[in-house]
């Protein structure tokens, strides 16, 4: 059955959807010999050669195996599949389970849940999803006034002219010279919640996210990781085909 090439790529494993138009608007995905480079072409692997950067990943889309494994990730390491930098990356914490991906990004001194697959269908519907939320314990460097803090939950616009939606702020029990709250976010701009708390005048001194929709950290430690349970997954609207 034919189906569209970025699908059939996430499928792979080797890109989500969106990196797979990357990737076939570049030129590096062939059809039976033939570059492809328009986004809506479509393709039968079980008749057509399809190659991404050369190679052929028929073979892949017949015996791929998904996997879905969950990672409490330490600070300093990079949400990424590579560095010029050689840095540490959450791939490099995952082993033995085959090529992986993170789902969405972790900043680099951020701590806390990230989920690492091969299926690239997956990536796509839960980064893309507005309703899954994520969940943040949030230290901040002296104590926001409750005025910041309802500011900050209505939602407010960033310095990089970003728009954020409305949060769940809890205010949990502060110091005396640290505040701390638990932050929910339907969305994920590029270090939203730090540049949030800087926005009122409150730099965020320690970050880390505790929960993803209903999966939560209990009982993983920092720097380990667990294959997620099929209900899960089923939790995040995700049934996997394979």
């Amino acid at each position: 059955m034919q189906e569209r090439l970025q699908k059939l790529i996430a499928q792979a494993g080797i890109a989500s959807r969106r990196a797979a138009e990357e990737l076939i608007k570049a030129g590096d995905v062939a059809v039976n010999g033939k570059v492809v480079t328009e986004l809506g072409t479509k393709a039968d692997p079980e008749k057509d050669h399809i190659k991404v950067r050369g190679k052929l990943i028929n073979e892949k889309l017949k015996h791929q195996q998904h996997v879905y494994i969950l990672l409490n990730k330490p600070k300093g390491v990079l949400s990424s599949v590579s560095d010029p930098g050689g840095r540490t990356l959450v791939t490099d914490l995952v082993k033995g389970a085959g090529k992986l991906h993170p789902v969405g990004r972790l900043d680099f001194n951020t701590e806390g849940l990230i989920i690492l697959t091969n299926d690239g269908n997956f990536t796509n519907r839960v980064s893309a999803s507005k309703t899954i939320p994520k969940v943040y314990q949030v230290k901040t460097k002296g104590i926001p006034t409750d005025v910041a803090i309802r500011k900050l939950a209505r939602g407010i616009r960033l310095e990089d002219g970003f728009k954020t939606a409305p949060a769940e702020i809890k205010t949990l029990k502060p110091t005396d010279k640290n505040g701390w709250y638990e932050v929910t976010l339907y969305e994920g701009h590029n270090q939203q919640i730090r540049k949030m708390f800087d926005s009122v005048g409150h730099s965020v001194v320690k970050l880390k996210r505790i929960r993803i929709g209903r999966i939560s950290d209990a009982g993983l430690k920092v720097g380990n990781s667990r294959k997620l349970l099929p209900e899960e997954l089923r939790s995040l609207g995700y049934s996997p085909s394979k």
